[in-house]
């Protein structure tokens, strides 16, 4: 029989009302309809409707009955677990604009690694700047690493958008202004103007930019850039060794110069524990050679939890690309050795030095370097290292030599670095001298002003006294026979008559001056007077009374 709508749709004639659909044709019909209405896939519907199909016969005998009925009551069951999951499948409606979507975390670009140069922040701003830039992306996909340094590409920047190129030239004006700030600080700090400068060294500080021109970003910025990225990537391997061995070198050192300060008894015992921390040191498991078959199966099996035995090169490259760019970078390339380090070194232990782990690294890094990575590029593609995996020195490889089997100086190098060391010692010794020699004379210059600083407020305060104190005038030296002078002023006016007559003391007349002509002192001198006038003898010819 064939089964109508009203059996395979949960509310049909409700769906039929909403959707507006007439009559179904058939069962097929019906179907598709309920699918794209209720969202019920049609494997689903079609079991349905073969449930509902079974006929239905008529019963005879006890026998007969009793299979019809388990069948029946089966087939119910069924129908019951089938409409269940018909519940389920029904799609709820959900506002999407209310759920958080996932982030396409496969969209995000890998980060940068920092490349340990002073301008690396600068380097990866430029770089993902000219990446915004199509034309010059496309170039800088399809440029190998040998055309790069010969400056092929720094031509391309002629051809970069002018929205880039203003970008490029705020970028450079920062850094310049930076850079420059930076290097004034460092004179401040190395002396001023008292020493001299190294303008060489300084000068080195702006190779990556033109700095004759500071303010736009040109084609030469570019290429300075490259080349001396280029070359201070080639030479930081180089500076980091450099410091190890004088790392080393300085270890020993203050080892020996320690060792001179002890009496004979703790020489010795400090000899055995020297001794026995080296040999605790070197007891560890065989290390892999690095970038060998044996060291990535290794780490297949125990960092990744793999079967060696199903070791897939190209599946363990893609496996520890972590940021997923198809190439092995110098720091994804160290941390494939971590598990070989750890058999050599631990933190917890006194004999480890992790400062040598460290090195070890690095040693590890450049050998597998320069096996497998072809064009110099310091990266390792895929097809490097598949093409690596195929070689003898890959599958059959030497031992390897661990730093305390290689002696990381010479004994040339240590009496020069211990000749350095002594004159730096005597230069730092001389300076102090002349060090204290200027403290004392700064110390006895202090003085000096101290006391004049005393002096000069002792006689501020003088002074300050006299002009708020009443100073009284000297007394005056009385001479017998003269007359006692009396204050003028208002307070003492003079007394009416003639005046007294005051005696002179002996000798008084030789000591005065003889009289000049015409003058009332002269004897000659005749007074003369006008009419009427009454004359008045002088004070000299009156006697005494």
């Amino acid at each position: 029989m064939l089964l109508s709508l009203e059996s395979c749709s949960l509310e049909p004639q409700a769906a039929l009302g909403r959707g507006g659909i007439g009559e179904c044709k058939d069962v097929t019909d019906a179907r598709s309809w309920e699918t794209e209405v209720t969202g019920v896939p049609k494997e689903v519907l079609d079991a349905r409707i073969w449930l509902m199909e079974i006929p239905w016969r008529p019963i005879d005998g006890d026998s007969d009955q009793k299979m019809s009925c388990s069948r029946v009551f089966h087939t119910s069951c069924l129908a019951l677990l089938v409409q269940l999951l018909c519940l389920e499948a029904v799609p709820i409606s959900v506002d999407k604009t209310k759920v958080n979507q996932p982030e396409d975390k496969a969209s995000e670009p890998p980060p940068s690694v920092d490349t340990g140069l002073h301008y690396d922040r600068y380097l990866r701003e430029v770089i993902d700047f000219l990446e915004k830039d199509q034309h010059f992306r496309e170039k800088l996909h399809n440029t190998d690493m040998e055309d790069i340094k010969m400056g092929k590409l720094a031509k391309e920047l002629d051809f970069v958008s002018h929205h880039v190129r203003t970008q490029l030239d705020e970028l450079k004006r920062q850094e310049v202004s930076r850079l420059r700030t930076l290097i004034k600080a460092k004179q401040d700090i190395e002396g001023g103007n008292d020493m001299a400068v190294d303008h060489q060294a300084l000068l080195k500080q702006f190779e990556y930019l033109n700095h004759m021109n500071p303010h736009t970003f040109e084609v030469e910025d570019l290429d300075r850039l490259i080349k001396s990225a280029t070359n201070d990537l080639e030479n930081y391997d180089k500076e980091r060794h450099e410091e190890f061995k004088k790392y080393e070198m300085m270890k020993d050192h203050e080892r020996s110069e320690h060792l001179k300060t002890l009496d004979d008894e703790g020489r010795k015992k400090e000899e055995e524990h020297y001794e026995e921390m080296k040999k605790k040191h070197a007891d560890h498991p065989k290390v892999n050679h690095p970038g060998s078959q044996n060291q990535f199966k290794e780490l297949w099996e125990e960092a990744d939890g793999l079967d060696p035995e199903d070791f897939d090169p190209k599946t363990f490259f893609k496996l520890h690309d972590s940021n997923g760019d198809g190439f092995f970078d110098e720091q994804e390339l160290e941390a494939l050795f971590t598990k070989e380090l750890e058999k050599i070194y631990d933190p917890t232990n006194e004999e480890d030095d992790m400062v040598e782990m460290e090195e070890e690294r690095l040693r590890m890094r450049e050998h597998v370097m320069n096996e497998v990575d072809t064009n110099k590029d310091r990266l390792v593609s895929l097809e490097e290292f598949l093409i690596a995996t195929k070689k003898k020195e890959f599958l059959e490889p030497d031992s390897w030599e661990t730093l305390e089997q290689n002696q990381a100086y010479t004994d040339e190098e240590m009496r020069e670095f211990e000749e350095h060391l002594a004159q730096q010692e005597e230069d730092l010794n001389q300076k102090a001298s002349e060090l204290q020699k200027q403290r004392d004379e700064l110390e006895r210059q202090q003085e000096q002003l101290n006391t004049q600083k005393v002096e000069l407020q002792q006689a501020v305060e003088h002074m300050e006294r006299l002009k708020t104190q009443k100073v009284e005038p000297p007394p005056e030296v009385h001479v017998e026979g003269n007359a006692i002078p009396e204050p003028q002023g208002e307070n003492h006016p003079l007394s009416p008559g003639p005046p007294r007559y005051v005696p002179k003391p002996p000798g008084y007349e030789a000591r005065q001056p003889p009289p000049e002509p015409n003058t009332p002192q002269h004897p000659g001198f005749v007074p003369t007077t006008s009419p009427g006038s009454a004359t008045r003898p002088s004070c000299s010819a009156i006697g005494p009374t």
